[in-house]
């Protein structure tokens, strides 16, 4: 996407800053050019201490670009500088979209939120729950079947299956431990996402339905969801529902084979803290140009640059619709961002909607405004709305495992830098 689709071009930072360009003579006053240079420095030391081999951030407010800069490479070994349009893996920043692809369908009667699952899936009509016992474990049924609001909360009781009581089970399916890091990977599968979840179905949960907050294989079964409900790959659903109506031409689940330079590199943190070029297959690299490309993960499939996300969290923020495209109506929106679990999200003070955390009691989340939303990928990619604040925020990089701290400062640099 070219950086016009925003209505704006690569700016130099003096004229990035917070909403402090009202007009072509306006300039930034010296306190916040001090602050937004403490950002570029904390990030700058970042890639020069090797913490990151790069980084992009950029923040909007009111849909306008307040902050954008890339740091280091996306690709240090082959000399490729960060730039705006480079594309990251986004892992489970793609359960966001996916979650909008079902409250499409929802807006269109062909679903709803107290739907049963095996009404598209019928492998999910008897399904089971691990539970630990003085000898070992024992399935038991689940008490009721799973929901369309289970999934979107997780609150099914699916994990990624990694939990030494279930992750014999699932590894035998190559899922769990055998699937990259932390379970969640599926693009080096030779099969259609509805086939893995399928399995997914024959295997035990950790939780009755309803009962807790566990994270996991939830947005995948969406996936499938979307595309039995619409009759269409996910991919051409949300490539025809949400990422083309919105502009957003590089989010996609795998890179086309041209394209493959605009790929950032993923890197890990070594036993120094440094980063170093991660290997290639599921625990590095990735599948995502040569792959099967076979596997639509919605949970954590997805491609995107920082652009086109900050465009799709922007529609959010704005109540579904952007320039004109609606994409969703307010109610849904307002539900997506509301707390749907009560008090089962585990950190206090904070709920779940149906994609995303809430911030519900100021400090609970950081620096983040009570009623400010959003989530995180893998690869230590993340992102934010703070509706208070008429802020969108997306951080991205390429680290996997990552032990860099930097992205979990980033939150007090933007807000330290919201002054008067």
């Amino acid at each position: 996407m070219s950086a016009r689709a925003f209505g704006f071009a690569t700016l130099p930072l003096s004229l990035l800053a917070f909403g402090a360009v009202s007009s072509a003579q306006s300039r930034p006053s010296a306190e916040l050019v001090t602050r937004l240079a403490r950002i570029d420095s904390a990030i700058a030391q970042a890639v020069r201490d090797s913490q990151i081999a790069g980084a992009s951030l950029l923040a909007l407010r009111d849909g306008r670009p307040m902050y954008e800069r890339q740091f280091g490479w996306a690709d240090r070994e082959a000399g490729v500088k960060m730039h705006p349009l480079v594309v990251f893996r986004i892992a489970s920043q793609s359960k966001a979209i996916t979650s909008a692809a079902i409250m499409i369908l929802a807006e269109e009667g062909r679903l709803g939120l107290g739907t049963v699952v095996s009404r598209f899936i019928p492998a999910f009509a008897r399904t089971t729950v691990a539970v630990k016992t003085d000898t070992g474990r024992a399935i038991v049924p689940a008490t009721r079947p799973i929901t369309i609001r289970d999934l979107l909360t997780h609150t099914a009781g699916y994990s990624y299956g990694a939990d030494s009581l279930v992750a014999p089970l699932y590894a035998a399916q190559k899922l769990g431990p055998e699937a990259g890091y932390g379970g969640w990977y599926t693009a080096d599968r030779d099969e259609p996402i509805c086939t893995t979840m399928e399995k997914v179905a024959a295997l035990p949960a950790m939780a009755q339905p309803g009962a807790q907050w566990v994270y996991g294989y939830n947005t995948d079964i969406l996936g499938c969801v979307v595309e039995r409900a619409s009759g269409m790959p996910l991919d051409r659903f949300i490539r025809t529902r949400i990422t083309g109506p919105l502009g957003m031409r590089d989010t996609k689940f795998y890179l086309d084979p041209a394209d493959r330079g605009n790929l950032a590199a993923v890197y890990m943190s070594d036993a120094r803290n440094k980063a170093v070029r991660a290997p290639d297959g599921a625990r590095g690299q990735g599948h995502y140009v040569d792959g099967p490309r076979k596997s639509f993960a919605g949970g954590a499939g997805l491609l995107s640059t920082t652009r086109d996300y900050a465009r799709f969290l922007e529609m959010i923020r704005r109540g579904g619709a952007i320039d004109g495209v609606r994409i969703l109506s307010p109610r849904s929106i307002d539900l997506m961002r509301t707390n749907q679990v009560g008090t089962l999200y585990p950190t206090s003070g904070v709920g779940f909607g149906l994609a995303f955390d809430v911030v519900e009691r100021m400090g609970a989340s950081g620096f983040r405004s009570v009623g400010a939303y959003g989530w995180a990928g893998a690869y230590a990619t993340s992102y934010w709305i703070d509706p208070a604040e008429r802020l969108v925020v997306v951080w991205m990089v390429q680290m996997l495992p990552n032990r860099s701290d930097i992205g979990g400062r980033i939150p007090q640099l933007v807000y330290q830098a919201l002054v008067p």
